[in-house]
């Protein structure tokens, strides 16, 4: 069983280092669609939804006219986010069960399962200190995509720190 205030602070530091990270993609939209921040600022915010901005960055990298050393490495990184955000949809789309003394047992997904037959909903995994290992690691790997970020849109010719 699980305090809630370690899985609280847990799933605060994982939105935070995902919201920062995720916000990264402004300039690499801006990079890839040749424009200034501001308007990728426009596109990213118009696009209201992780999976629609992952989408797109992924889409405009692998354009005829995107460069291959550029579109490998977006991908790359992509795909890292994407692995990542399956545990932040997690804890950000669960119900929290508890136990007798309050502390949180298990985790519910929200989400429907149907088969030919009969539905299912909410698959319920045990909250323990594994999960909560599991949980530190990807913050830690987020954090890692955000440093993977950086270092592309800082290697970018026409990138301005000045900008940020």
């Amino acid at each position: 069983m699980a305090a809630i205030h370690e899985v609280l602070l847990l799933v605060g530091r994982l939105n935070y280092v995902w919201t920062n990270t995720e916000s990264l993609l402004i300039y690499v939209i801006a990079h890839l669609l040749n424009v200034d921040k501001e308007q990728a600022i426009v596109v990213f915010l118009t696009l209201n939804t992780t999976r629609a901005r992952i989408d797109l960055t992924e889409r405009l990298a692998k354009l005829p006219a995107t460069p291959v050393d550029t579109r490998d490495i977006v991908l790359s990184i992509m795909d890292r986010l994407k692995q990542q955000s399956k545990m932040r949809n997690k804890y950000n789309h669960c119900i929290y069960s508890f136990d007798e003394q309050g502390e949180i047992s298990s985790t519910q997904l929200m989400r429907l399962v149907e088969g030919d037959k009969d539905i299912r909903y909410g698959k319920v995994e045990q909250l323990d200190a594994r999960e909560l290992e599991r949980l530190e690691a990807a913050i830690q790997e987020i954090t890692e995509i955000s440093k993977s970020l950086w270092a592309f849109i800082r290697s970018r010719p026409n990138f301005d720190e000045r900008s940020i």
